[in-house]
């Protein structure tokens, strides 16, 4: 009797976990998948608050999991199907109406540090500061083992340079890990991780949240300025190419324009300026209050200049070619 019992209340919470799961997945529309190596239960009771406004985090059983999404699968929504894949080891759900990128700093601010335990794979490169380490001589011997270049100074072991410990994806070996043990270092931190993103059917690994505003823009001139380079080197119009020829188009008006008699308004500032070098800009006007133009008798207009004699004609000169002249 008590087997069937125990046998009945497991079975009782097993439905009402994939019942909690399916109304999760056919609720909110994104999604966070994230790995919870070596995280601790009071830790994720902590991460599971400082989310609890913004989303909701379901650990389980992988193959509860896939039956959880089979079953919606089977409901209707279709592109949760793209999960199925993605469930594999010590994984969780990070449920979401909002905004993802907030959710997933949540879930990853909450770390814990940890001692590098022999035989683990290191998660960070480990470094050994140069310095006093706080050890007796006789520990010398147990540096020098490991290679690491040290000395006696006031009566204590000192690592003469930084040191390059453990590297990043390597195991821990038992005398890197009762050194650091000895030196009281914690190198590791352990939290969960984000993985993978599923996002109102899309799904995308979970770096591409790190993408901001300003690399999505540096990345779309980057692409103009190639798709203007390749326009402009196959003589082909483009969009991306439109400004460049329409510059390229005033350089030369304005050279024909330098070395003729033609002109036009945009070249004029241009032929002044060399013409006399060492004139100044006009000064830009600013406007005057109201009251003081009240005050102010309007000036009286300046007398035009006399115009210029024109130059006299040649024959077959640059000023019949851009017209204006008389007939030939």
């Amino acid at each position: 009797m008590v087997k069937e019992r125990d046998s009945k209340q497991k079975r009782a919470k097993k439905n009402a976990y994939l019942d909690n799961l399916v109304k999760l997945l056919q609720t909110y529309p994104r999604i966070i998948t994230v790995s919870a190596d070596n995280v601790g239960s009071s830790q994720m009771q902590a991460i599971r608050r400082s989310i609890r406004s913004e989303g909701i985090l379901l650990m389980g059983k992988n193959t509860m999991m896939r039956v959880a999404i089979r079953r919606a699968v089977a409901d209707g929504d279709k592109k949760l199907e793209q999960l199925l894949p993605k469930i594999w080891g010590n994984i969780g759900l990070v449920f979401t109406k909002g905004s993802l990128k907030t959710v997933r700093d949540r879930v990853l601010e909450s770390k814990v540090s940890a001692p590098a335990k022999a035989g683990s794979i290191s998660p960070v490169d480990v470094i050994l500061p140069k310095g006093n380490t706080g050890l007796d001589p006789l520990k010398t011997s147990f540096l020098q083992a490991l290679n690491i270049p040290s000395k006696i100074n006031k009566g204590q072991v000192e690592i003469e340079r930084d040191w390059h410990l453990i590297k990043l994806g390597a195991k821990v070996g038992q005398s890197e890990a009762t050194l650091l043990q000895m030196l009281d270092i914690k190198p590791f931190f352990y939290g969960l991780k984000a993985e993978i993103v599923y996002d109102n059917g899309n799904i995308y690994d979970a770096s591409v949240l790190d993408i901001d505003d300003k690399e999505i823009l540096s990345k779309f001139t980057a692409g103009l300025t190639y798709l203007a380079s390749i326009s402009l080197g196959l003589n082909f119009p483009t969009v991306a190419a439109f400004p460049h020829l329409i510059s390229r188009a005033f350089s030369n008006l304005l050279a024909v324009s330098l070395v003729t008699d033609y002109s036009f308004k945009q070249a004029e500032g241009v032929k002044n300026a060399l013409k006399n070098p060492g004139t100044a800009p006009a000064p830009v006007a600013t406007p005057e209050p109201a009251q003081a133009k009240q005050g102010k008798k309007k000036p009286e207009p300046e007398p035009e200049p006399e115009p210029e004699p024109e130059p006299e004609d040649v024959g077959g000169g640059m000023g019949d070619l851009f017209g204006g002249g008389d007939d030939w």
